[in-house]
This record gives structure tokens, C-alpha cells and sequence, in this order.
């Protein structure tokens, strides 16, 4: 009785920021930023209620010297929601968003359940890219719930109630980033909670979230990577609490990237979203990556 009315009063939904750019990705209206006006590319996958907001501290580093592009995953940020929302699909707005902008093999960065998405994209076109790493990500699938319509109204209140207390967005984002992080302040708070109050973005999610649960992969698709000649890297918080703590080597290892410092590189203090606690460390990483990438006779 008091959800109905709760979800019809906070049934308003809002715009989104003006000055975004577009670009059709596999004829999905994609949103993309991007940094610097030189050097060679690098793309940034992100992960789960991520977008290319996200990426801004890393993405200006490594603007310095690089064409650096995020764009928003559909389901995601302000990209149009267009289902299904698998892995495959996500690939593919990806590939198609380095042809779009005609981007030479670039080098792709991605975290978290992103892993999964550049993985599919660089197995279905392994000469569309000149490296891959992994980011606080293991490209493995995330379990999904199955029946979160069965809540009926009961899932919108919840999902309502947790987007409009910035305690609950600032209690989540300080456990995944960890103490390095500043604090969110308001701006950064509506980051979070905006791309969820768009038009069609609460269907879009529940749907990704039955369906799917997250991208991901077999460990058997993702060990395929090992097989391609493209430099792949691995970068871990030690502290990220959502993976065991052998995962750097776990994963370099299925997607054949030599266990050395040179392709696994584990941050100290740093947690889950280690690219905004430590993003110098972070770009030093990636600087390593592309420079192999670069001297590959792939």
C-alpha cells in the first residue's frame, strides 16, 4: 500500500547533463568523452553502475600523452538502453564505437565486469586492438537474480529509496574505493545517481539484472584470450575485497600474461576502484602495457 504511491511520487524522471557527446555504436546511440588531441589511443571499458564519468581521474593522466575514450555501456550512463544486455551485445557496441570513431588498434582498459566485455570484443576482433588489460576484473560471469520481479513494486521503492540518500551512494562508493578516495561531494554524488533516474533506465536494469546479472564469460571462453599475440596486463588493488586475494596471478595466467612485474601490477592500499584511489600507479600501468603494445609484432 505505501509502495504504490511512493514509486508514482517519485515517479519524475531527469535530463541529462547538457554537452554530451554521441556517436552510433553498432546502431546504438552511444555516449563517449574523450581526452587529449594526440598520441595513440586508449579506450576505457567500465564496470557495473560505472560510466565515463567515472574514468576522470586516470583519463586526464594519461591524456598527457594519448587519445584517451570512455564511453558508456548500454544499460549504463546516458547511451540508450537497448537490450539484450549480454555480453556479446556490449562487445559489440564497443567494437563498434572504435569503428566509428576510427580509432587504429587501440589499447583497451577495462575494470571490473567491463573485463568481460573487452575480452568478447578482442576475441571476435583481435586485430581491432593492440592490448588489453584487465582492471580489478576476472571477465568471469556475475550470478543474476532471475526473479527480481516477483518483488513487484517492492524493487522500484528499494532502488528509489537507496538513489535518493546520499548517505546510502557515500556509504557504497567509500567501501569499494577505500580510504586513499576523497569523499564524494554533491556533484559527485549526482554522478552516481543520475544515470539511473533517465527515462527507461530502471526497466533497462532490472532486465540486465534477471537476465544476465552483469557481462561475464566461461573461464574457457576467457582463457581463449591466451591464445592471441596482443600484449594483455593485469592491474589489482591488494586490497579489493571482491576477488580472493590470488586473483592478479589467477587471472594473468588464464589470459596468458606472464606472472612479472612488468604485466601484473598489485597497488597497495588500494581497493575495488583502485583507478580513482591510485590513478598515477594506475597509468603507469597502462603507459607499460601500451609500450609493449607498441613494440608487438602482432
Amino acid at each position: 500500500m505505501l509502495s504504490i504511491p511512493y514509486n508514482a511520487y517519485t515517479s519524475g524522471r531527469a535530463g541529462p547533463p547538457p554537452g554530451l557527446s554521441y556517436v552510433s555504436a553498432d546502431g546504438i546511440r552511444t555516449r563517449f568523452e574523450q581526452w587529449g588531441g594526440a598520441g595513440s589511443p586508449v579506450v576505457l571499458v567500465h564496470g557495473a553502475f560505472e560510466d565515463s564519468d567515472t574514468w576522470q581521474p586516470l583519463a586526464t593522466l594519461l591524456a598527457r600523452d594519448h587519445r584517451v575514450y570512455a564511453l558508456d555501456l548500454t544499460g549504463s550512463g546516458y547511451s540508450a538502453r537497448v537490450g539484450p544486455y549480454t555480453t556479446a551485445h556490449l562487445a559489440a557496441q564497443l567494437t563498434g564505437l572504435v569503428a566509428a570513431l576510427g580509432l587504429d588498434r587501440p589499447v583497451l582498459v577495462a575494470h571490473s565486469s567491463g573485463a568481460a566485455v573487452a575480452a568478447e570484443a578482442v576475441l571476435e576482433s583481435p586485430h581491432a586492438f593492440s592490448g588489453l588489460m584487465f582492471l580489478d576484473g576476472d571477465a568471469l560471469p556475475i550470478p543474476h537474480f532471475g526473479a527480481s520481479w516477483a518483488l513487484g513494486p517492492f524493487r522500484t521503492s528499494a532502488l528509489r529509496l537507496a538513489l535518493r540518500s546520499d548517505w546510502v551512494i557515500r556509504t557504497i562508493y567509500a567501501a569499494q574505493c577505500g580510504p586513499a578516495c576523497p569523499r564524494l561531494d554533491a556533484a559527485g554524488v549526482d554522478r552516481f545517481r543520475r544515470p539511473y533516474q533517465q527515462a527507461g533506465a530502471e526497466q533497462g536494469l532490472w532486465q540486465m539484472i534477471d537476465s544476465v546479472g552483469g557481462p561475464g564469460l566461461p573461464a574457457a571462453r576467457v582463457a581463449e584470450l591466451a591464445g592471441l599475440c596482443l600484449p594483455k596486463a593485469v592491474t589489482f588493488g591488494r586490497e579489493d575485497d571482491v576477488f580472493p586475494a590470488d586473483a592478479p596471478w589467477t587471472v594473468a595466467a588464464r589470459i596468458g600474461a606472464p606472472a612479472s612485474t612488468v604485466t601484473v601490477t598489485v597497488i597497495d592500499g588500494a581497493h575495488h576502484l583502485s583507478f580513482i584511489s591510485h590513478p598515477a600507479r594506475v597509468a603507469e600501468a597502462v603507459e607499460g602495457l601500451v609500450a609493449r603494445a607498441g613494440a608487438a609484432g602482432c
